[in-house]
């Protein structure tokens, strides 16, 4: 349930830990920043994925960063505050670390709901839509058990380098995609909101993945809402009284 005068925020691919350690701990603190910002007035926050640029839990191990965002994500939720922890590309080998620890709520592929009159579709955006069938390969055996498996069977000092180095090459790849202009309606996730359209409709389709902030009509009723990202241009998306904006963070520590 939605309180009626609070607002909803979503925001992702903050891609923490890219491309080093410095630059990724001054965008985490701009994160926590926003986060600080927005409490006040947040009924529920959506991270739509790629939160990290990459994430693993081994039973007894996690990656050793993040602790501000963690931590100020603890904070939020003790405050009661709730907060939806989506599985990216990038962070999918999420398990229930988040979940016990910081208490959020994981969410392994789409979120459909109800907010403020409005039916909303979230997803990150990425294995979508037609073609890209090389990817929805890939991702469909990294997510598989086995592969979970055997990777949980490596040490973590070589198993979460293997898999920043895999991290690297593939943001790599998707940057250059990025930087190609697509046209809009050649986008699978565009492409997948209009069939969705047809048998499940919905007022809004948030995604993130593709890094281009879009808030453009799809049909007559519905919106089709490209959340961007933390990397190049710190966008995020809000719903108040059932209307929904993309906004530009300000950030307060300048």
């Amino acid at each position: 349930m939605f309180a009626p005068m609070s607002k909803v925020y979503f925001a992702s691919d903050f891609h923490l830990g890219s491309p080093n350690y410095h630059s990724s701990l001054e965008r985490e603190r701009k994160v926590v920043r926003w986060l600080d910002q927005i409490k006040e007035d947040a009924d529920s926050i959506f991270l739509v994925g790629d939160i990290f640029d990459f994430w693993y839990e081994y039973k007894t191990v996690v990656p050793k960063y993040y602790t501000r965002l963690l931590g100020k994500i603890a904070e939020l939720t003790d405050a009661g505050i709730q907060v939806y922890f989506f599985k990216g590309n990038h962070d999918m080998w999420t398990f229930d670390y988040l979940s016990s620890e910081i208490g959020v709520s994981i969410v392994d592929e789409e979120w459909i709901g109800v907010i403020d009159g409005k039916k909303i579709f979230v997803h990150h955006g990425d294995g979508l839509g037609p073609g890209d069938l090389k990817y929805k390969f890939i991702r469909s055996v990294f997510r598989s058990r086995w592969a979970i498996w055997l990777f949980h069977r490596l040490h973590p000092n070589f198993g979460i380098g293997l898999a920043q180095f895999l991290s690297k090459r593939s943001r790599a790849k998707n940057f250059k995609e990025d930087q190609n202009d697509i046209p809009l309606d050649q986008e699978f996730q565009y492409q997948f909101a209009l069939k969705n359209e047809e048998k499940n409709p919905c007022d809004y389709y948030i995604f993130g993945h593709r890094h281009k902030p879009r808030n453009v009509p799809l049909k007559e009723n519905s919106r089709f809402i490209n959340l961007g990202d933390w990397v190049n241009h710190f966008t995020y998306a809000k719903i108040d009284n059932g209307q929904l904006e993309l906004e530009n963070y300000t950030d307060i520590a300048n």
